[in-house]
């Protein structure tokens, strides 16, 4: 629908068949955009699974890694940390920065330039993506002017 609500279905619905959806792992694709520094998969979209409002995946950033400063156009997106801990830089000049720790998330509202980064020397960063759109969106920002010492926010 035209205003992003969606209508109920109607009485006698085909729950069986199109109710719940079932995306093993082994199902993930990385058909995305590319960022530097990142692995990201896409699980749900409105392309490989007929979501009609959502976009869904996991990262995995390497340790002593980071991407590549980008920006996901109109999406919102959540990041939930499921391990590792994550640095996230932020803003015009990525002049910002906090901390996520496993268990964490972080709200990234549309048009944010921003860059995740691993902390950590010997752990795997992972992370799961929800995204407001049902495609993926990478806008990658390899010519910004990136300031050498970012102020870290308090956060939580």
């Amino acid at each position: 629908m035209p205003d992003g609500s969606i209508a109920k279905p109607p009485q006698g619905y085909d729950w069986r068949n199109k109710g719940i959806r079932h995306i093993p792992a082994k199902a993930r694709s990385c058909d995305t955009p590319e960022t530097k520094g990142m692995n990201r998969e896409v699980a749900i979209s409105g392309s490989r699974t007929g979501s009609t409002a959502l976009w869904a995946g996991t990262n995995r950033i390497e340790p002593n890694s980071q991407t590549g400063p980008h920006h996901h156009g109109h999406l919102e997106s959540v990041i939930y940390v499921i391990s590792g801990t994550a640095h996230m830089r932020w803003g015009d000049r990525l002049e910002f920065i906090t901390e996520a720790k496993a268990g964490d998330f972080f709200l990234v509202p549309p048009y944010v330039p921003h860059q995740e980064i691993n902390s950590s020397s010997t752990e795997v960063l992972h992370c799961a993506l929800v995204r407001s759109g049902t495609e993926e969106v990478v806008i990658n920002l390899p010519d910004l002017d990136i300031v050498d010492e970012p102020e870290w926010i308090k956060q939580g």
